[in-house]
C-alpha cells in the first residue's frame, strides 16, 4: 500500500504538472533524468534490430459476418503496428480486431495508423488522419518510447490527454493501453532497469488520470507485460529483445480486447470485480494488476469527490492464451 500510495501522489503530481503546462519529473528527480537520458542512448544500442522499420499491412475488414463494419483505428508506437511481426494476423490490431468482429458479429474495418518509435508527441498527426476515418473505436498503444528518450511525463501525459479528448469529442471510444513496464528488458542494466521501472509505472498511473479526465478508459499494460516477459524472455520477446514476440503481442491484444468490447456496450461489466474510488489510487492499483481496466464513474450522483474525480477500477484480467 505504501508503493501504491506513493505512486498516486507521483500520478497526482504530473496530472497536475501537465495542466499547468510543467515537466512533472516528480520524485525521480533531475539526477535520475539525466541518468536515465544517458543510459537509455546505451541501451538502445544494446538492442538489436528488428525485422524491418514497420510491422506488416494490417488494413482490412475482418469477420465474415453480415452488416455494416465498425470502424475502429490502432494508433500509438511499435506496438500498435506489431513491429517484428511479418504477418498481419500476428499483429494486436488485427488480434483485436477479429476479436471484436466475433463478440459483435459484424464485421470490423480496421485502420492502423501508428508509427514505430512514435512518442505521445506524435500522436497529433495521428489522430488528424484517424478523424477522417471517423472511428467508432480508437485504440491507443503509447508510452514506451516516452521513457526511453526521457521525455518529461508531464509533457507526454498533455500530448496523450489531448489526443483521446480529440478523439472522444469526435464520438469515438477510446482505449489507452498504458506505458508497458520496461524494467524487463534485459539490455538496460541495473540501475537502469529499477528507474525504468519506477518511471514506466508512474507515466501509466499518470496516463491512467488523463485518460480517463478525457473521457477514454485505460487498460494496464505494466504488471501483465512485467512478471511473464521476465520469466519467459526467450519466448515473450522477439529477436532484438526489446519488441514483443508474436505471443508477447497476443498477450497484449487479449488484455486489451474485453475493454474494447465493453467500450462497445458488448460486453457485461463485472460487477463483482469492480472498485470504486479516487482516480489517483485506482490509477495506482491498476498499474500492479494485470489487465485492470478505469474508466470514469460516477458515485452518488456525483462524478468527483473530495479527492479528485470518481473513478472504477475493473479486474477483467485477459483470457487465457491458445495452448498456454
Amino acid at each position: 500500500m505504501i508503493w501504491t500510495s506513493g505512486v498516486a501522489r507521483a500520478a497526482r503530481r504530473i496530472a497536475t504538472a501537465a495542466a499547468l503546462g510543467g515537466g512533472g519529473l516528480t520524485a525521480l528527480g533531475v539526477v535520475t533524468y539525466g541518468l536515465l537520458m544517458a543510459e537509455a542512448t546505451l541501451a538502445r544500442r544494446l538492442v538489436g534490430q528488428p525485422h524491418g522499420l514497420d510491422g506488416p499491412p494490417s488494413d482490412g475488414v475482418y469477420g465474415d459476418f453480415p452488416g455494416e463494419p465498425i470502424r475502429m483505428t490502432v494508433l500509438g508506437d511499435s506496438t500498435s503496428v506489431g513491429l517484428g511481426m511479418t504477418r498481419p494476423e500476428e499483429t494486436p490490431a488485427v488480434i483485436i480486431a477479429r476479436g471484436l468482429a466475433a463478440v459483435a458479429e459484424r464485421p470490423v474495418r480496421l485502420t492502423v495508423l501508428g508509427q514505430s518509435g512514435a512518442e505521445s508527441a506524435h500522436l497529433e498527426s495521428q489522430v488528424d488522419r484517424a478523424l477522417a476515418e471517423r472511428p467508432e473505436i480508437a485504440v491507443v498503444f503509447v508510452g514506451a518510447n516516452d521513457v526511453t528518450t526521457a521525455t518529461l511525463p508531464a509533457r507526454a501525459v498533455r500530448h496523450l490527454q489531448k489526443a483521446v479528448g480529440r478523439l472522444c469529442d469526435a464520438g469515438a471510444e477510446v482505449v489507452v493501453g498504458t506505458c508497458p513496464d520496461l524494467g524487463t528488458v534485459r539490455p538496460i542494466a541495473q540501475p537502469l532497469r529499477w528507474v525504468t521501472r519506477r518511471w514506466s509505472r508512474q507515466l501509466a498511473a499518470a496516463q491512467t488520470v488523463a485518460v480517463i479526465e478525457a473521457g477514454g478508459r485505460t487498460v494496464a499494460f505494466a504488471d501483465l507485460l512485467g512478471p511473464e516477459f521476465d520469466a519467459n524472455p526467450a519466448e515473450m520477446f522477439g529477436p532484438d529483445r526489446f519488441h514483443p514476440s508474436a505471443r508477447g503481442y497476443l498477450q497484449a491484444a487479449y488484455a486489451v480486447l474485453p475493454s474494447v468490447c465493453a467500450a462497445l456496450e458488448l460486453w457485461p461489466e463485472p460487477e463483482p470485480a469492480r472498485v470504486e474510488g479516487s482516480q489517483y489510487l485506482l490509477a495506482a492499483m491498476a498499474v500492479e494488476e494485470p489487465g485492470t481496466e478505469v474508466t470514469a464513474t460516477r458515485v452518488a450522483g456525483r462524478a468527483a469527490g473530495p479527492h479528485g474525480r470518481w473513478a472504477a477500477l475493473l479486474r477483467r484480467g485477459p483470457g487465457p492464451l491458445p495452448n498456454a
